[in-house]
């Protein structure tokens, strides 16, 4: 699976299917940083249909975040399994991030 994105008024979302793995990060980080070009400041990751996430998705992710706070966004990221929120919290990543439900 792949990635979704769907701008609306001023928020986009992201839908993550599958996995977030070196593979793909740079397909996710090539979307967003367009929409962030075109002015999308407000930015949701769904993860409810994404079953793993390695360490470069991780940074791909990290590295999101810095840039859209860098221009004055906000990176939130939504529906995340318990495993997946786990990983959040064993890296330290839950600091860095706004988690919604």
């Amino acid at each position: 699976m792949g990635f979704r994105v769907v701008a609306k008024d001023d928020v986009t979302l992201i839908e993550v299917g599958g996995q977030l793995i070196v593979g793909n990060r740079q397909l996710l980080k090539e979307q967003v940083l367009e929409q962030l070009e075109r002015g999308d400041r407000k930015f949701i990751v769904d993860f409810s249909k994404t079953d793993y996430i390695d360490s470069s998705g991780l940074g791909v992710l990290v590295t999101l975040s810095k840039k859209i706070r860098e221009h004055g966004g906000q990176l939130s990221l939504v529906s995340l399994s318990e495993d997946l929120r786990t990983l959040f919290e064993l890296t330290k990543l839950d600091t860095l991030f706004i988690f919604s439900d």
